[in-house]
């Protein structure tokens, strides 16, 4: 398959997979009184993984995941670099743990797509809106202390594989407001799928690996503590690199 044919491909399956889902939502939220929090946001998780799974077959992605043992029960913030757009169905098909995630506010206005995302916990902002900001902060915090884990890419934009950029300190502020682990994830390759390919969808390999959770350390600044997870991110992210040469 060429890849202009393999982004036609990949690009239909991401758009119409999810409208053909929206009765097995409804079906979904009829049981939400009857599970617990654990158990609901698992079912919940099954569409969107199965979703994701199938994205990287059509788009001829191998993942290869390391330190899946660091990832400890309960609630989390799952802290990632940014490498491209498919950073998040990379994350979904291979992390054993439901989690939602940090996404613009524009998403909202899609159909169906939106509905799935709110069911998965995620949350909205408008980076353009300072009180928008401030309240997804509050919003995060929240559903982690609900029980649901919670990723979130700190460089704020793709890095389009040059590296890791600097992490903004949201996250540190979330972390301590829901006293939950904050788990480092490398990701190395997924630029390679498709942003350094002039956006046309092509066949790669991405290598992830989670890194041992971590919390703030008591007299640790905030600044200090984003750049103790920036930095192992970074290294583990150079490791990855290296032994992909």
């Amino acid at each position: 398959m060429n890849n202009l044919l393999r982004s036609l491909v990949t690009y239909s399956y991401i758009i119409g997979f999810i409208p053909t889902k929206l009765i097995r939502l409804k079906q979904l939220q009829k049981k939400k009184a009857t599970l617990s929090t654990a158990d609901y946001d698992e079912l919940v998780y099954e569409t969107p993984r199965s979703w994701a799974k199938n994205i990287l077959k059509k788009a001829g992605a191998t993942v290869e995941l390391t330190g899946a043992e660091n990832l400890p029960e309960g609630a989390v913030l799952l802290i990632a670099n940014h490498e491209g757009n498919f950073d998040i169905p990379v994350l979904i098909a291979t992390i054993q743990k439901p989690f939602g995630f940090l996404s613009k506010v524009e998403v909202k206005k899609i159909p169906f797509i939106a509905d799935w995302m709110t069911e998965m916990n995620c949350v909205f902002i408008d980076r353009a809106n300072r009180r928008s900001a401030m309240k997804s902060i509050e919003d995060s915090s929240i559903s982690l202390q609900q029980g649901h884990s919670l990723l979130l890419f700190p460089e704020g934009t793709r890095s389009k594989g040059q590296g890791v950029q600097e992490f903004k300190a949201g996250f540190v502020r979330i972390a301590s407001r829901a006293n939950v682990p904050v788990v480092p994830i490398a990701i190395y390759g997924t630029s390679q799928l498709m942003e350094q390919q002039n956006n046309r969808v092509t066949p790669a390999h991405v290598k992830v690996h989670v890194l041992k959770p971590v919390q703030i350390l008591e007299g640790e600044s905030t600044d200090e503590f984003r750049e103790r997870v920036q930095q192992s991110i970074t290294n583990a992210r150079l490791i990855l690199e290296e032994a992909s040469r």
